[in-house]
């Protein structure tokens, strides 16, 4: 993080911050469960969005980085699971700004203060018949204890809902940050399926908003990998209403940092939900590299091991298998000199400098039992760190991504 903080964590997700409501309805997109979702700020509210880098961009993507540019702020966000409108040509557009319109009607809000997103499968059309009439509906069931309907309305193949909020001290008020999340599988955001939305009640402007969501992205979001496959749809909306009643947030001072902070916080943790809900996975792995000449050789060194099949599958198997992560980081592009390199499952020694090896099987095993698995790679040749989030490799993931569109 960027400066130690204490928060508190609260219930709520992304209603936690004052003048939220949310709510998430069944509309028929899905086969029977909730799929359109509902996020209102009682007021407008600084905007900021981060979009997947993938060529390949859904309809709503686009939608979105047109109304970011013709406001810095938003009254909701809408949201429908089941149909990614990815790949949908001039008929996606249209219809995403369909449903745009219609909610800003609904809410009675300017149209471009209203942001959408959809996740699901690739290549079909929205069903606009079961879609705006629906709006209406998820507008009437909104309420102060909305986030979880919402949190389960975006869920795709997650096996549960993804909430986060904490509250914190900010110069005489308490503000609050708080988040909903959804991805299990086509996860390797490079911001870039992922979905995150996320509401503050502190008064922050809008470029600083922007300016903390990128930072607090790359260091969560960014930081996590279940397959390595980037989706067409991922972003990362956040809001900020300013009912909290502090002093509106000022670039390079103490209370930004603090801001900053508990946006890494809550972003990281509802990020290691997504990667612990990978598709079919039974083990939540951090890679964590040490002792890199920068940060963003950490971070790519971690990214390799992480997203190394060999590497997933064989702390799926319990096996202290090494040589699979020496080999990821070797192929991860950085500098580094490969005898210098220590290796650590869980806490437990396996492999020191000079390649000397002191791996004890049993205790090496157990660790790799856990439902938590931590891997420490100690490059041992600068002062710098990076974290990865992933999951394990298993024949569960075969058989989800065998028959996702059925």
């Amino acid at each position: 993080m960027t400066t130690a903080i204490r928060v508190d964590e609260c219930p709520g997700g992304v209603t936690a911050p004052q003048g939220f409501t949310a709510a998430g309805i069944y509309c028929g997109i899905r086969k029977a469960k909730k799929d359109l979702a509902l996020i209102v700020s009682d007021r407008p509210a600084a905007v900021a969005g981060v979009f997947t880098v993938n060529k390949t961009q859904a309809a709503p993507i686009l939608v979105d980085k047109i109304q970011l540019k013709r406001s810095s702020l938003c009254s909701a966000i809408v949201v429908n699971s089941g149909n990614a409108n990815a790949c949908t040509g001039e008929r996606g557009l249209n219809d995403a700004w369909t449903v745009v319109r219609s909610t800003a009607n609904a809410l009675g809000v300017q149209e471009e203060q209203v942001m959408v997103s959809s996740t699901g499968v690739i290549g079909q059309y929205l069903p606009m018949e079961k879609i705006v009439p629906a709006i209406a509906e998820v507008k009437s069931k909104l309420s102060r204890s909305g986030s979880s309907d919402a949190a389960e309305a975006i869920m795709t193949t997650d096996t549960y809902p993804k909430e986060a909020a904490v509250k914190f001290t900010i110069g005489d008020a308490v503000a609050t940050i708080g988040g909903v999340a959804k991805g299990s599988g086509m996860i390797a955001p490079n911001m870039a399926t992922m979905l995150g939305f996320v509401t503050t009640d502190a008064a922050i402007a809008q470029p600083l908003l922007v300016k903390a969501l990128r930072a607090a992205t790359e260091r969560s979001f960014n930081r996590i990998t279940v397959d390595g496959d980037m989706s067409t749809n991922d972003q990362v909306l956040m809001l900020a209403n300013g009912a909290a009643g502090n002093a509106s947030i000022v670039d390079n001072s103490e209370e930004f940092q603090l801001f900053s902070s508990a946006l890494e916080y809550v972003l990281i943790k509802l990020a290691k939900m997504i990667a612990r809900d990978g598709e079919g996975a039974t083990k939540l792995i951090e890679v964590v590299v040490q002792g890199a000449q920068t940060e963003q050789e950490a971070a790519q060194a971690a990214r390799a091991v992480a997203n190394s099949n060999l590497v997933k599958t064989a702390v799926h198997g319990a096996d202290a298998n090494w040589g699979r992560v020496l080999a990821a980081v070797g192929y991860s592009g950085i500098d580094f000199n490969p005898d210098h390199v220590e290796i650590s499952f869980g806490g437990v020694p396996i492999l020191r400098r000079n390649y000397e090896i002191v791996l004890d099987e049993e205790k090496a095993k157990d660790v790799l039992l856990q439902e938590n698995v931590v891997i420490t790679i100690n490059l041992n040749q600068g002062m710098c760190t990076a974290r990865f989030w992933t999951c394990d490799l298993t024949k569960e993931y075969v058989h989800i991504n065998a028959s996702y569109r059925s």
